[in-house]
């Protein structure tokens, strides 16, 4: 049941995580990138054609969390399976117990 609440969690939280840090790594580039060509107008294309393909790179690793996370989401239980796991661990509790 713990390998369950972890891959909730996981599903759950996975892919907001990722896109926040790769939206603040995309503004810092974007706006490092802009720094660069605002100081030397005349590298504009070099810097150009690094801040795209950095930025491409940091957006290949959202679109992998989202696959991880429709991977994922695929090995959730459906809602009676989950009651009946819940009830079966009660069960079993119950019976230690005594």
């Amino acid at each position: 049941m713990i390998y369950l609440a972890v891959l909730a969690f996981g599903v759950t939280l996975g892919l907001p995580i990722a896109v926040i840090f790769a939206s603040t790594a995309q503004g810092r580039a974007t706006s490092t990138a802009l720094e660069g060509i605002a100081r030397q107008p005349e590298s504009a294309p070099q810097i150009q054609t690094a801040m795209i393909i950095g930025l491409a790179l940091i957006e290949s690793l959202v679109i992998y969390a989202l696959l991880m996370f429709f991977v994922l989401q695929g090995k959730l239980p459906e809602g009676d399976m989950v009651k009946q796991m819940i009830e079966s661990d009660a069960k079993r509790v119950t019976t230690q117990q005594r």
